[in-house]
């Protein structure tokens, strides 16, 4: 998905609520107007105030409307399917405003600024596409909100890509490199240092007869990197990913996503974080008083820690926690190194960690010491459900694979940790949180978070 088609997308949303408003609000005034109220003569009595507060109620139905309709979908969008798409939505909504009116018959009076209602919203936004579009294409000819690309390939393949999206940059991206393999894309100092920092968006592979194993190892490199990777069709017929059928110069294109959760799914999601966790922070806020006074009187030291760990696509942000090891606990970690009993990944753990406090005993037995997650989680470096965040050296000596597990923000809790909790093998945690990103829902997210309690209180824990 291209940063152009995100931000289209979502300003559509706002555009289309305020343009049914005026829609209605036009159809309100031309109706009671002297000039249509000479030809149709008005038998009956609408205050403003009723009307626009019932316009308001139809907005919010119209975008849910709309949205079903596919309008808001994450997908380069053409004028030319506009048109069709917009009549369509539009009278869907007149159809289920007509239907309501049936059942109840005080509803609305006047058919006469229902169906100017109807022609004014098709044209109004409509319209707005033409402006919204052309101001898209404008600040993408001036470079604004292009997707960066790597085209690998054969020289004679990528030229007619290459070609493409040089010249035409309503497409929406924007060569950086080429490169023949990905091998020599790997050796090259700077092009890798660009992905380390996350400036590449997409790799192309332009060559359709590249062998499977070259094309698994570009597949694992762009998963890996969380760089999205598109290729010309019939190159992994075998794959069944999230992917995006298109075509370019009249060549049949395949994008596969780092993971299905995007574009709306994304916004979803992080729309679902932020209402749970601010409802948790102001529910919880009794406990958090609680267990603080409980710390300070323990031991000395500070209510809270911070700590680095790696989030989504590899940056590190701070994690918050409740204290519950002695002071300065981190420097202390490399005396206690070799009684590591985690031998199977590259996490640490010791069964009687000696820096872990009294009060730190019962906070992480009961998961509590998690709870300030909650602001991580407010703030967006984190969500309420998610992969296990890990600390950078562990990230540092994740095996080949691994790495998908920063295609998504980490989370509170996940399936790892209501599966099995600290019973789990590092790989089979890996593969859980996998399967999770690649089978995201909210019904997901909301199954997971009803199980966290149980996994909280029960015996066996981290």
């Amino acid at each position: 998905m291209k940063k152009a088609d995100f931000i289209t997308n979502i300003s559509l949303v706002f555009i289309d609520f305020g343009l049914v408003i005026l829609a209605g609000i036009s159809a309100y005034f031309l109706r009671f107007s002297d000039f249509i109220s000479n030809m149709r003569p008005v038998f009956y009595e609408m205050p403003y105030d009723e009307y626009l507060i019932l316009i308001l109620k139809i907005a919010v139905f119209a975008i849910i409307v709309f949205a079903i309709s596919g309008f808001y979908t994450m997908k380069t969008k053409k004028l030319a399917r506009e048109l069709p798409q917009i009549i369509t939505g539009v009278s869907t909504l007149l159809i289920f405003i007509v239907l309501a009116i049936f059942w109840q018959r005080e509803l609305f009076s006047s058919r006469f600024i229902i169906i100017l209602s109807w022609a004014l919203g098709i044209i109004y936004i409509f319209t707005s596409r033409i402006f919204v579009f052309a101001v898209r294409n404008l600040f993408l000819k001036k470079g604004k909100g292009l997707a960066r690309v790597i085209v690998l390939g054969p020289e004679s393949a990528r030229k007619i890509i290459v070609e493409n999206y040089n010249t035409r940059p309503k497409l929406g991206f924007k060569v950086i490199d080429e490169f023949e393999t990905l091998e020599q894309l790997q050796s090259h100092p700077g092009a890798m240092q660009m992905i380390e920092e996350k400036e590449i968006d997409n790799i192309f592979q332009s060559d359709s007869s590249i062998n499977k194993d070259n094309a698994l190892n570009l597949l694992t490199f762009c998963q890996e990197n969380q760089i999205t990777l598109r290729y010309v069709a019939n190159l992994f017929q075998a794959q069944n990913l999230n992917i995006d059928l298109n075509s370019i110069a009249g060549i049949p294109i395949i994008e596969i996503q780092g993971t299905p959760l995007d574009g709306w799914r994304r916004v979803a999601k992080r729309t679902f974080d932020i209402i749970v966790s601010i409802l948790l922070t102001i529910v919880l806020s009794p406990l958090f008083i609680l267990i603080a006074i409980f710390i300070k009187t323990d031991t000395r030291g500070p209510v809270f820690v911070k700590m680095s760990r790696v989030g989504r696509k590899g940056r590190i942000f701070t994690m918050y926690k409740f204290r519950s090891m002695v002071k300065d606990a981190q420097k202390l970690k490399a005396d206690i190194m070799a009684q590591n009993e985690r031998t199977d990944g590259p996490l640490f753990k010791i069964k009687n960690d000696p820096r872990v406090t009294k009060a730190g005993r019962w906070l992480r037995k009961t998961s509590l010491d998690e709870l300030p997650q909650l602001f991580n989680v407010i703030i967006g470096n984190m969500s309420l459900v998610g992969p296990r965040p890990h600390e950078p050296e562990e990230v540092s000596r994740y095996q080949k694979g691994y790495k998908k597990l920063l295609t998504i923000k980490p989370g509170m809790t996940g399936m790892a940790q209501v599966s099995g909790r600290a019973n789990l093998l590092f790989a089979e945690e890996a593969k859980l949180d996998i399967f999770y990103i690649e089978n995201w829902s909210l019904l997901l997210d909301m199954i997971i978070l009803i199980k966290t309690p149980r996994a909280m209180l029960s015996d066996d824990q981290t």
